[in-house]
């Protein structure tokens, strides 16, 4: 296993906790959920036998500190994080970047923002709800989300928010067969630190987010939009399935379903080698 180096990088309003491993063309990993540089442990090792692989917890995730605790969370700032360690790990070069969930929102906005630092972009399930012809059965969820949260408490919330994750009638039990490797269920304890900060503040700032689709039009060259093939049906995935289709790309598809960077990590990095080589 490679030792990171590990770095803190002041930015507006917080203070971010980044890694930074092997060598080669930069690859920013961009978390999402309650999940920081940590989720990531699956394999930055592997990529980094071609890249230099920087991590990072997101501001207000793990070890990356808000100024104020309180603040409202912003899309457009958090992609401006990227951008920082961008602008100090590759100066002047684009780099490669890979998001999940609400990091492929922020990597988004990064990619329509600051393109000229974006050399290839794969966003796996964006949740940008914003662009469904439903989005309005998504804003009142989040809303009742956010209800929930406030009337009853984090775990009431999470269960009405993973139950409208599903596809209609699913029901929210782990799959039969997957077992977390040993990583993953000690990074379990840290994710749940995380979650009100999710529920609370990520969950309304993003899923409230809508992409500029004219500009990734523009720069669909770059963009490689990716779902777990085990997520057909689900929320997360019918965004990232829309935006490719109107954009006329492929839509990439990788093991498992919206967590499949966790649950089958050696042919998730292997996918993601592929896509950046390609």
């Amino acid at each position: 296993m490679r030792t990171p180096t590990i770095g803190s990088l002041r930015v507006n309003g917080a203070t971010l906790h980044y890694e930074v491993r092997g060598q080669g063309p930069l690859l920013l990993l961009i978390p999402g959920g309650a999940g920081g540089a940590a989720s990531f442990e699956g394999i930055a090792d592997d990529l980094a036998a071609e890249h230099t692989v920087a991590t990072y917890d997101p501001r207000g995730m793990s070890r990356s500190t808000l100024d104020d605790p309180q603040a409202g969370q912003l899309v457009a700032e958090h992609a401006d994080d990227a951008l920082r360690i961008l602008e100090l790990l590759s100066p002047g070069e684009p780099a490669r970047v890979f998001g999940s969930s609400s990091g492929a929102i922020a990597a988004l906005h990064l990619l329509t923002a600051r393109p000229e630092r974006v050399e290839r972009l794969v966003a796996h399930e964006p949740p940008v709800v914003e662009v469904l012809p439903d989005a309005s059965d998504h804003r009142a969820l989040i809303a009742r989300v956010q209800e929930t949260f406030h009337a009853q408490g984090l775990m009431p919330a999470v269960a009405l928010f993973a139950a409208g994750m599903k596809k209609d009638g699913e029901t929210i039990e782990p799959k039969a067969g997957i077992t977390l490797p040993p990583q993953a269920a000690a990074r379990a304890e840290q994710t749940m630190a995380n979650m009100p900060y999710f529920v609370g503040r990520i969950v309304p700032g993003f899923m409230s987010y809508v992409p500029d689709i004219r500009r990734l039009e523009a720069l669909s060259d770059r963009l490689v939009l990716a779902c777990g093939q085990d997520s057909r049906g689900e929320l997360p995935y019918r965004p990232a399935a829309l935006l490719a289709e109107q954009l006329g790309t492929e839509l990439l598809h990788f093991p498992g379903g919206h967590t499949g960077l966790t649950t089958h990590p050696a042919e998730f990095g292997e996918l993601l080698r592929k896509a950046f080589r390609s």
